[in-house]
């Protein structure tokens, strides 16, 4: 069997593709690069927003023709899978199996069973789904990808994926160690600690929390720098920022999701912080973590934004200066709290007030970059450059990317670059002599 997975989402739904990759893989199957040698093609999906949501859409119209000449299976995963399940056979026929984010140990026989008839598995269960090293093809080497929890219990009014994902499970603590290890004597030197709110894990046998559980990751031996993501600010307490500060291997770099700038509005979100409560806990991280790197995420046109409430947005962002966002228009998503909301911001208004919130970002993150020129900065090299020219791509400590010229060897291995210029989404620069 030749298969093929197509990713749609965020790093959680990365890794779920890795995990599925990785059972076909040890039962014998091989992955190829194209939809169009396989005979099984699955399409891992995120449910977060709607844009993610059309790309599905979208490519599934595609993939339909390749029914037409020769016998395929297609089949959907991940959080679109798991919220609508049958109606995704209703609106794609050729659809052949649907399987939710906690089945994927599962899919070979999944995919067995769709050979004879549309095939549904989207059940839920309380215990944590282990794969072992055999069933997870990594696509990323260098910078792997290392689950410690999944689900949410915070129901924040606008998300969705308490319902796609389910309540919070944490992968036991001594897993954990033992895969970090494993990646760093196969040459890993960086991790990526991940979960939908890594700062609420404990450890389902010993009640040890996330803090404790980076001091024992940064004491791997062969690792020299670990990341996590992602968090949630309401529960980001001092124990955390301690474990951060006495463990130089955590990158001073850390994706803290604002969403919005307005009290008001994070009270109608149900984030519980206020502006003030976030701003707070970023100056405690800048102040405990000299050169930290914050980025965020933001929607904009939640219900009842008003024209303070986004100014409130943007002053948060010049207060802080994040080094990077991700920001989104509103949309309601099928399940949540806000979608009994009246989506009262009318669409021009959240085209307006988002263009007006990426123009900003982009000047903070130009400034931002631009104080970096100048200075040696320690790259991890990932691969080649997507400018061309033989370059090469890496990303410094603080998540940033550099483009420079460098043999394709250095990939995986950490250099020092000079940087010499900048844009407002990328360093450049030369190998340091």
């Amino acid at each position: 069997m030749k298969f093929f997975v197509r990713t749609f989402g965020c790093q959680m739904n990365e890794n779920d593709s890795e995990h599925i990759a990785g059972v076909l893989a040890s039962a014998g199957a091989q992955r190829v690069p194209g939809p169009e040698d396989a005979d099984v093609i699955i399409v891992n999906t995120c449910a977060v927003r709607e844009k993610s949501e059309e790309k599905l859409y979208s490519y599934l119209g595609r993939l339909s023709s390749l029914k037409k000449n020769r016998r395929v299976l297609i089949g959907v995963a991940g959080c679109v899978a798991q919220v609508y399940r049958d109606k995704l056979f209703k609106k794609r026929l050729f659809v052949d199996f649907v399987v939710g984010p906690d089945n994927y140990l599962k899919i070979l026989e999944i995919v067995e069973k769709a050979a004879a008839g549309p095939c549904l598995e989207t059940g839920w269960g309380r215990a944590w789904q282990e794969f072992g090293p055999a069933e997870t093809l990594r696509k990323n080497t260098t910078s792997p990808y290392v689950t410690v929890m999944e689900g949410c219990d915070n129901f924040c009014a606008y998300c969705i994926v308490p319902f796609s994902r389910g309540r919070e499970k944490f992968r036991p603590f001594g897993r954990i160690l033992g895969e970090v290890r494993d990646l760093a004597g196969a040459g890993s030197r960086e991790i990526q600690l991940l979960g939908q709110n890594v700062n609420s894990y404990r450890d389902p046998e010993s009640g040890r929390g996330f803090p404790q559980l980076l001091d024992e990751v940064c004491a791997v031996a062969g690792l020299e720098w670990v990341r996590f993501i992602t968090s949630h600010p309401a529960n980001f307490g001092d124990d955390l920022i301690a474990a951060m500060r006495r463990n130089p291997k955590v990158c001073r770099q850390l994706h803290l999701p604002l969403q919005s700038g307005s009290t008001a509005v994070l009270k109608r979100m149900n984030r519980g912080y206020t502006r003030g409560e976030y701003l707070a806990l970023a100056e405690r991280l800048k102040e405990a973590l000299p050169g930290i790197l914050l980025t965020t995420d933001i929607i904009i046109g939640f219900p009842g934004e008003t024209e303070e409430d986004f100014e409130q947005t943007c002053d948060t962002l010049r207060h802080v200066r994040f080094a990077g966002i991700f920001s989104f228009r509103y949309s309601p998503r099928p399940l949540t709290a806000s979608a009994r909301m009246a989506d009262n911001v009318p669409l021009p208004v959240k085209r307006r007030r988002l263009l007006a919130l990426q123009n900003l970002q982009k000047s903070i993150q130009t400034e931002v970059n631009a104080s970096f020129i100048g200075r040696d900065m320690t790259v991890l090299c990932s691969g080649p450059s997507p400018k061309g020219g033989g370059r090469l791509a890496g990303r410094t400590e603080g998540n940033l990317v550099v483009n420079f010229a460098a043999a394709p060897d250095l990939v995986g291995r950490f250099v020092s670059v000079r940087i010499t210029g900048c844009g407002p989404y990328s360093l450049h620069g030369e190998l340091a002599g």
